[in-house]
């Protein structure tokens, strides 16, 4: 069984609830279909029952299997209101203006999560990373002591790679939000990845810190920061096994390892690689995604107190179908 079909098996055996709010959108329509005939926990919609229909019938969607949430007959509608003004009295919120800020499905959804009615959400077919965050950050926010959030995305070789024996999976972080980040939030990404790994998975991460220097190889100030980063990472998490800072290719070649960092025993066994900044994060998993043939889930979010995951605008049904089994694990491993 493949990496794919091993999270999709997962979904199915969890058995979590996991809402789209993107419901009047081809692709969005088309998952549940998907994940109702895999046999999924149940998919939540977002919006107007008779436009989601009407839509589903428009797109030769089979959404019998979903379940629509929609503010108007919600049962639940006044207790997601009053939470929300609850949660934002900070800033002020009026009941109206809670029931505003509801009209945004995003919103909506984050809410159904923060209530546990659903254990997460998938967005970001047609709205920006910043949508489909941006309440997420608001309502749901970071696990107790997480101080950064991050993102991931997941890169599943294929079987004709030489390495899909040894590492067919990786994932590469912070790959989304953090551009240039400190040595303390480097040391939050890994140990947010390195958790996120375990709960996917159900292995023990090695994360690999990268950078142009192999053990002290190039002296440079970016250098310098990688190395600050590990050191906190492993202060704060030393039941996670983590070293650097590596080129990439010491970190996954043994043979390339042993002669530049003959010390460590990471080499060729990294599945979490911690980029220096979110230029090379970005650069690097699309340039393993185009001319190595992976697949490239994500980006998945590390660090929310509930799942909340981003969709790339170009992704394809199946890329929902997928960022929802992912979405399953996550929240079966909270």
């Amino acid at each position: 069984m493949g990496i794919i079909d091993d999270l999709r098996a997962k979904a199915v055996q969890f058995q979590k609830t996991i809402c789209l709010p993107e419901a009047l959108a081809a692709r969005t329509l088309v998952a549940p279909a998907t994940c109702g005939k895999l046999g999924f926990g149940p998919i939540v919609l977002v919006g107007n029952t008779d436009a989601i229909q009407e839509r589903a019938r428009e797109v030769g969607a089979d959404i019998s299997k979903a379940i629509i949430r929609d503010s108007a007959t919600d049962p639940d509608y006044d207790k997601i209101v009053q939470t929300l003004v609850e949660i934002r009295k900070s800033k002020g919120l009026s009941v109206e203006a809670a029931k505003e800020a509801l009209k945004d499905e995003i919103m909506y959804a984050a809410m159904l999560v923060k209530l546990g009615i659903v254990d997460g959400y998938v967005s970001g077919a047609v709205h920006s990373t910043a949508d489909t965050l941006r309440p997420a950050l608001q309502v749901i926010k970071a696990k107790p002591g997480i101080k950064t959030i991050s993102a991931f995305f997941m890169i599943v070789l294929p079987e004709s790679s030489p390495y899909y024996a040894t590492q067919p999976v990786m994932f590469f972080a912070d790959s989304a939000l953090v551009q240039d980040p400190t040595p303390e939030q480097l040391a939050d990404i890994a140990i947010n990845t390195a958790h996120s790994w375990k709960a996917m998975m159900g292995t023990d991460p090695v994360v690999a810190f990268l950078s142009h220097s192999t053990k002290g190889s190039a002296k440079h100030e970016k250098v310098d920061k990688v190395v600050a980063g590990l050191h906190l990472a492993k202060a704060a998490a030393p039941e996670i096994e983590m070293d650097g800072e590596f080129q990439t290719d010491a970190a996954l070649i043994a043979k390339v390892g042993a002669q530049k960092a003959p010390d460590s025993k990471v080499p060729g066994r990294a599945n979490v690689l911690i980029f220096p900044d979110l230029d090379a994060a970005n650069i690097g998993y699309k340039l393993v995604e185009r001319l190595a043939g992976a697949t490239a889930i994500g980006p998945v979010m590390s660090g929310m107190a509930k799942p909340v995951n981003d969709l790339s605008r170009g992704c394809k049904a199946e890329d929902i179908v997928d960022t929802v089994a992912v979405t399953a694990c996550q929240a079966a491993g909270q």
